[in-house]
């Protein structure tokens, strides 16, 4: 596998990885909502995470 394209496969499946863990947690954040428990930092947490994935991915086109 060339250089380019193994940077692109890996860099993606970070990408998608994070981009999904970013979701878990903020529906993890929703629930705790719901109840009694902090949930501000475990949003931001998940959308930070979430964001940063979404980066790589889009970034990820540049060497396909």
């Amino acid at each position: 596998m060339e250089k380019n394209k193994k940077r692109w496969f890996i860099q993606s499946v970070a990408g998608l990885l994070l981009t999904g863990a970013g979701l878990s947690t903020c529906i993890h954040a929703g629930v705790e909502k719901l109840g009694v428990e902090d949930w501000f930092y475990t949003g931001t947490l998940g959308l930070v995470i979430f964001q940063a994935g979404m980066c790589l991915v889009i970034d990820g086109v540049r060497y396909r």
